[in-house]
C-alpha cells in the first residue's frame, strides 16, 4: 500500500523514476531497476481515471506499455469533464472504438520528446512547431510565458500542467484540456 501512495504522489508530482525506486526496492531486483511504464504510471496518479479507461476501451493498454518510446499528452479527469455531456460515454461504448482510439492516438508522438525539446522546437520555428501524432494529425506547440500550450486541430488551446514525468517507455506531459483531431 505504502509502494502504491508513493508512486501516486510521485507520478502526480513529476518524480515517478527517482520516488518510486526506493519503494520498489522491497520488491524483485528487476522491478526496482525499472519505472513504471506510461500506462502503469496512469493509472498511478489518481487524476487519469478517464484517460485509463479510454486507453482500456480502445484496447491500447498493450501498445502503451510496449517498449516505445512514446511521449503522451495525458489529459486530466477535468480536462475530461470539461467535454460535452455524454461526450465520454459514448466513446467507450464498443461501437465507437475506432473514434476512441484515433481520438487517443491524438494524443501520442512517437519518440520521447522532453518539454525542452518541445521549447527548443517552437524557438527554432518562430514562436510555433508542428508536432506530428501517432495518429498522423498535426498539433501546435507554443509558449505562453513558461507555458506550453497545444492547440488541437479544432483550434482547442490546452496546457501542459505538468511536464516531463519520466516513465520506462517515454515521457508523460499532463494537460487541462483533451485533444480533438480535425
Amino acid at each position: 500500500m505504502k509502494a502504491a501512495a508513493l508512486a501516486a504522489i510521485a507520478a502526480t508530482t513529476g518524480l515517478a523514476a527517482i520516488a518510486t525506486a526506493p519503494a520498489a526496492a522491497h520488491h524483485h531486483k528487476a522491478a526496482a531497476q525499472q519505472a513504471p511504464n506510461i500506462v502503469e504510471t496512469a493509472m498511478s496518479t489518481g487524476v487519469h481515471e478517464t484517460l485509463v479507461a479510454a486507453v482500456k476501451a480502445a484496447g491500447l493498454v498493450d501498445t502503451l506499455a510496449s517498449p516505445g518510446p512514446f511521449t503522451v499528452f495525458a489529459p486530466t479527469d477535468t480536462a475530461f469533464a470539461k467535454l460535452p455531456d455524454g461526450t465520454v460515454a459514448t466513446l467507450v461504448k464498443p461501437e465507437n472504438k475506432g473514434t476512441l482510439t484515433n481520438i487517443l492516438t491524438y494524443h501520442a508522438v512517437a519518440g520521447n520528446v522532453t518539454s525542452s525539446d518541445l521549447v527548443s522546437l517552437i524557438k527554432k520555428h518562430g514562436g510555433e512547431a508542428s508536432i506530428t501524432t501517432v495518429a498522423g494529425g498535426k498539433l501546435t506547440a507554443r509558449l505562453s510565458g513558461d507555458t506550453i500550450i497545444i492547440t488541437d486541430a479544432k483550434g482547442r488551446a490546452s496546457a501542459v500542467t505538468q511536464a516531463d514525468v519520466s516513465t520506462s517507455n517515454g515521457v508523460i506531459h499532463v494537460t487541462d484540456g483533451v485533444f480533438l483531431p480535425a
